[in-house]
């Protein structure tokens, strides 16, 4: 299943989209990535989207990503008397560990973490960032702050607290079980919310020991403050604009974004943009001005995919919504200034033999105008090192593990296959041609570069070029 465009699409998954025969339509329409919210998810209906996707990936014999996306640790006050308050500027109030319902002067706070680590002069936000206060003091038992702008509290609103490491795991008990299940039934990417430092992302590494590959959504301040060290922990990266435009001002997520793409580009981790990316398309069959030119954006930034949130969890045109991302990423990369905008970004290889091998298949190809990169993988990185180039041609993955190909599901430009080691040289590129010809990436007269690692099947062994060029039935040309 041939994609007109390079960067992939992530759907979540909802009353919108879960039936089968509506997967089936938004695969057609480009999905390449489902994610599941474990936020809205039950575990019966996790597992019932997980096991459709997975027949149905089987059916259309293409390689399906399935992203479960945790819910990580929220905070929330507790209940009012008469539900709601209403708040003005340099009103004084009162956040503690009194069980008693609130009042306009103070609510109950169930998270003692948050008294330990809050610092005078801290914001608290409240209601996704409606309410806006600034501590005047904290104790152990009693935080008192100042409202900044008026509004109304209702119970059990969430707070962020954005100046504050707060002392708590990065997993909630719900996300351990929820963990657990995404492992037990093979989601191929686990997506960690409210990560606040590299420590974060190290804990949770070591319990998915390589089962699945680890996104990191960044969307809390105390995170870009080791985004550095986060990534280099990471297999993905989200650019979770949703959490990071409450935590942060507004005007300041769009260079956030452009930094979090590049650092994640340089280090060749695939990296998502998320959140309202087309809004407007939950009640709407055609987006706003404004959301296509986000979408392009990101497309120019060279993320590697983009994601809708709402727009076919619960929205009302959810293939429309598929197909305009479709649209708008083949159209980006297909003007005169795609590939000099996204090259913009300078992703100097690191001192490793793999990447110089897959610097110069980039290089190679370009020289030779080849039709298509081919790697054999094991684990998907030469196909990650290649993709990170941003070539102006197909990337082929080939791999025997479907893991690995689910997971390549998420990268820019690569197109996984499963299939079988080659036996030998010969076989490789015989193989590699023939896939690349039934994939419709090369014609008759094209040519192929096809990179490996002797002895085949070897993790981190890529070691070898080749180029080679195709016959009308797909075959390598004697003598190539």
């Amino acid at each position: 299943m041939r994609r007109q465009r390079r960067m992939k699409v992530v759907a979540t998954l909802g009353p919108a989209s879960a039936a089968p025969e509506m997967l089936e339509r938004l695969v057609n329409a480009g999905v390449d990535v489902f994610r599941i919210n474990m936020s809205h998810t039950t575990h019966d209906v996790a597992r019932e989207m997980l096991y459709a996707l997975r027949r149905l990936g089987k059916q259309i014999r293409h390689p399906i990503g399935i992203l479960a996306d945790l819910q990580g640790p929220k905070f929330r006050v507790g209940q009012f008397k008469d539900e709601q308050i209403q708040l003005q500027p340099n009103n004084i109030f009162t956040f503690d560990q009194d069980k008693k319902p609130g009042s306009n002067k103070r609510v109950y706070l169930p998270h003692p973490p948050i008294f330990e680590a809050v610092k005078a002069d801290h914001l608290l936000l409240l209601d996704d960032g409606k309410l806006r206060f600034r501590v005047l003091e904290a104790t152990c038992d009693k935080i008192t702050a100042e409202v900044l702008n008026a509004g109304t509290l209702a119970s059990r609103k969430g707070i962020t607290l954005p100046n504050t490491v707060v002392p708590v795991s990065p997993l909630t008990e719900k996300d351990e079980a929820d963990l657990d299940l995404a492992l037990d039934l093979g989601a191929d990417w686990i997506a960690l919310s409210f990560i606040q430092r590299a420590a974060d992302v190290a804990e949770i590494s070591s319990r998915i020991d390589e089962q699945s590959a680890v996104m990191v959504k960044i969307e809390r301040p105390t995170a870009l403050d080791e985004l550095d060290e986060i990534i280099a922990l990471a297999d993905g990266l989200m650019v979770a604009r949703g959490d990071l435009g409450v935590e942060l001002p507004l005007e300041t997520v769009p260079r956030l974004q452009k930094r979090i793409i590049r650092k994640a580009r340089a280090a060749g981790k695939p990296v998502v943009v998320a959140t309202q990316m087309l809004e407007s398309m939950i009640s709407s069959p055609i987006p706003t001005r404004a959301e296509v030119s986000d979408v392009a954006n990101a497309v120019f930034e060279g993320a590697d995919a983009v994601m809708l949130s709402a727009e076919s969890a619960v929205g009302n045109y959810p293939v429309e919504a598929i197909n305009m991302m479709d649209k708008i990423a083949a159209d980006v990369e297909n003007d005169k200034t795609y590939e000099s905008v996204v090259h913009a970004i300078s992703t100097p290889p690191q001192a490793t033999a793999a990447d110089a091998i897959a610097t110069a298949a980039y290089a190679i190809a370009r020289t030779v105008k080849l039709s298509a990169i081919v790697c054999f993988t094991a684990r998907g990185a030469s196909a990650l090192r290649v993709a990170r180039e941003r070539p102006g041609l197909a990337v082929l993955g080939l791999t025997p593990i479907p893991s690995v190909a689910h997971r390549m599901s998420i990268v820019w430009g690569v197109q996984s296959v499963l299939t079988s080691d080659p036996e030998n040289l010969s076989d490789m590129v015989r193989k590699a041609c023939r896939i690349a010809f039934e994939e419709g990436l090369v014609k008759a007269g094209e040519g192929i570069l096809v990179l490996a690692g002797v002895p085949f099947g070897a993790p981190g062994s890529t070691n070898m070029i080749r180029i080679a060029f195709v016959n009308e039935n797909g075959e390598p040309i004697d003598g190539e």
